[in-house]
This record gives C-alpha cells, sequence and structure tokens, in this order.
C-alpha cells in the first residue's frame, strides 16, 4: 500500500532527499508539484535539469534546485548528492539516453541510493517498438547495476494527441498507421502522481508497473471525441507506415523521428501500448484522465 507522506509518523520520515531529474521538463514539474501536494517538505526535494533559471518557482518554494545535464558525468554526481530516492525521467535525446542514463545509474550507486525508479515505457519487455530499444537497454542496465530500482513503464501521454489539436483542425482530419489498435492513454499529470506516489513510499524496490489509462481507445475514437468537442468534423485517415512518415517529415518532422513515430502507430495497431493492470488507478487513488476529458479541455484552449 502506498502511504501518503503526511500520514507518515516523523520517525517513518526516512527520507532525507527525494532527486527529480529532468525536472525542467513537463513531467519532471508535474512530479515536483505532485510531491509538494503530498506534502513532502520542499526542503527534502531536489529538482534536477539543465536550466536551474526554469525552476525559479520551486526554489521561492524552498525545493533545491540543482543544475543536471545528462551528459555532463560531474553535475550528475554533484545533483545526486546526498539523494535517498531518485526519480530518472528518461532523457529526451533519442539515440543518446542509454549512455546518458546510465550516468545517473552509476552516480546514484557512487551515492548508495536507497532507491532508483526509471519513467520506461509500457509493456518494455515485449514490445517491438523502435522508441522503446533504448528503455529496454536501459533496464538491463539497471539490472546490473546493484541499485535498488523500481520501473514506472508509462504509456502514451494523452497530450501526444491533444497537444497536437490546432494542427487537425486546420487539416480537418487525423492521419496514423494505427488503424485500429487501443491505446490505453493517459495525462502527463496521472503518470506524475503516480511517480511521486512511488517515491514516497516503502517496499518498491524490484516492483514493476504497467501503467495506463482506465479506458483505451482508438484513433476512431480520438476523431470522434475531437468532433464531439469542436463541432467540426473530424475523421481518422488510416495509411501505410511509410506513407505516414512521408507525410510527417513533409510537415517538418526529421525523417529519423518521422519514422519512429510511424513505427510506433505499428506498434498501437498491434497493441503494444494497451495496459490493463490498473496499475495507475491504483497508484494516484482515483481514476485516470479520460480521452473526452482531456479533448475538450485542449478544444476549449484552442
Amino acid at each position: 500500500m502506498v502511504v501518503p507522506f503526511d500520514r507518515l509518523k516523523p520517525n517513518e520520515r526516512t527520507i532525507v532527499s527525494i532527486v527529480v531529474t529532468g525536472a525542467t521538463g513537463q513531467l519532471g514539474r508535474h512530479v515536483i508539484e505532485a510531491l509538494l501536494e503530498r506534502n513532502v517538505p520542499a526542503q527534502d526535494i531536489v529538482a534536477a535539469g539543465r536550466s536551474v533559471d526554469k525552476l525559479a518557482d520551486f526554489a521561492e518554494q524552498g525545493v533545491q534546485v540543482r543544475r543536471l545535464d545528462y551528459a555532463d558525468a560531474a553535475s550528475v554526481a554533484a545533483a545526486l548528492r546526498g539523494a535517498r530516492r531518485v526519480l530518472l525521467v528518461s532523457g529526451s535525446e533519442v539515440g543518446q539516453r542509454v549512455e546518458q542514463h546510465r550516468t545517473v545509474i552509476e552516480a546514484a550507486k557512487a551515492e548508495g541510493v536507497e532507491l532508483l525508479a526509471y519513467t520506461s515505457i509500457a509493456n518494455a519487455d515485449t514490445t517491438g517498438m523502435l522508441l522503446a530499444a533504448e528503455h529496454k537497454k536501459t533496464e538491463a542496465i539497471l539490472r546490473g547495476s546493484g541499485v535498488p530500482f523500481v520501473l514506472l513503464r508509462n504509456g502514451w501521454y494523452l497530450e501526444n494527441y491533444t497537444e497536437q489539436l490546432p494542427g487537425t483542425l486546420a487539416q480537418g482530419g487525423l492521419a496514423g498507421a494505427a488503424g485500429s489498435g487501443r491505446v490505453s492513454g493517459a495525462s502527463r499529470a496521472d503518470y506524475a502522481h503516480a511517480a511521486a506516489a512511488v517515491l514516497v513510499a516503502d517496499g518498491q524496490a524490484g516492483k514493476v508497473y504497467e501503467l495506463g489509462g482506465d479506458e483505451a481507445f482508438t484513433m476512431a475514437d480520438l476523431a470522434a471525441e475531437i468532433t464531439a468537442a469542436t463541432g467540426k468534423e473530424i475523421s481518422y485517415n488510416n495509411l501505410p507506415a511509410e506513407d505516414y512518415a512521408g507525410l510527417l517529415a513533409g510537415a517538418g518532422v526529421p525523417a529519423a523521428f518521422a519514422e519512429i513515430l510511424a513505427d510506433s502507430d505499428l506498434g498501437i495497431a498491434r497493441g503494444d501500448l494497451l495496459v490493463s493492470t490498473g496499475d495507475l488507478r491504483k497508484l494516484i487513488g482515483r481514476p485516470t484522465t479520460s480521452l473526452a476529458e482531456a479533448v475538450r479541455s485542449a478544444a476549449a484552449a484552442v
């Protein structure tokens, strides 16, 4: 059972500091906010990221702010100094992430942390998605490191779709290569609250959480929700993966990343991002954000 920090007895509050890497990113920021909501003392939280200026608002609340660049081992070691628990938010630089993650893991081992939580990808041990390759390698490094760890295998973010809403409306349609595959999407905030719950709980080492939204949906379902929320008729156009990658590249997405995105859609078609464990709902103690709710919120902001 995950016990909120504010319900722990004083002598049970063994955490000296929780370090959240990638704290300047959207997920990392949500995690810091979730920890504060759980009444973890601000001085026991370290927000670590490349640009400390972007963390000034947390510093004003008493959160420790430290510079951390995954490519700079010295900065990683300094950021993790004194840490008891670490959240390693996976890096964003595809192709460089394995060695960057290794740097954090080695620093965590040198520091003797009691738990390292890693944000991996849903069904990492079985998926064939290209995007999962670096996550698989990182998980392997963790298993051989001797560092106590917990895997947070995050599914797709609803924001992957809702943040594209202006473009979708401008184009008058939704394209992809996911067929009728279903994806268990949830909001970044949902995944962040799950990470915070794990970071403040005891007995987490060795656990693997498969995290995804309560209600899986297809791309046709997404198109229908956009139609309902905006009043503009949106349909889903399923394309061969090669054509979808070409469409993305034509829209300015780097060719290599366009191929990864198209391959991810093929993964959705296979069911690689379908999660039915209920782990996310259990960790956050409430239903996950629904597709309809996320789309309505995004539509209201357009």
